[in-house]
């Protein structure tokens, strides 16, 4: 049995948590539907848990753990943990012309998506992980309509 905690631990971006929790149990659901890949460790996790940080708190993980500086989206770790940045996520959502929790959501499927075993290395692998990501996504902003 897979379970999803997602948990705010940012306070620069205003995040509806009760919705986002909602999001990643289709997410999860959806992303368990998907045939893994790879090291599909998805299945075998008992709980998957999310973390909303900010950009700085992202950009000391991405550097210490993959040697990259900077911010990013989201990083997931085999162990079922996922970190997306909510001021990343602020900055694209207005880019793309949706809500922050919209944009959030598409980052917890890509780690969803990175526990199954789908890799975003080469152009190939990320068109195939991005296909299959943007239609789990739209399917979630359907089944799980914003309020407010």
């Amino acid at each position: 049995m897979n379970a999803i905690s997602i948990m705010n631990r940012q306070r620069a971006v205003r995040v509806n948590l009760a919705w986002l929790r909602k999001a990643g149990v289709a997410a999860l659901e959806a992303c368990l539907r998907v045939p893994g890949k790879g090291t599909d460790v998805l299945r075998a996790l008992d709980e998957i848990d999310v973390a909303i940080i900010s950009d700085a708190a992202i950009a000391k993980v991405h550097v210490d753990f993959m040697d990259i500086a900077g911010a990013t989206d989201v990083i997931t770790f085999d162990h079922g943990e996922i970190l997306v940045s909510a001021e990343t996520a602020a900055a694209c959502a207005k880019e793309h012309g949706h809500s922050v929790d919209e944009e959030l959501a598409l980052y917890i499927v890509h780690g969803l998506l990175h526990l199954a075993g789908f890799d975003d290395m080469t152009p190939a692998d990320r068109r195939a992980m991005h296909a299959v990501q943007n239609r789990i996504w739209r399917d979630v902003r359907a089944a799980i309509p914003r309020r407010g």
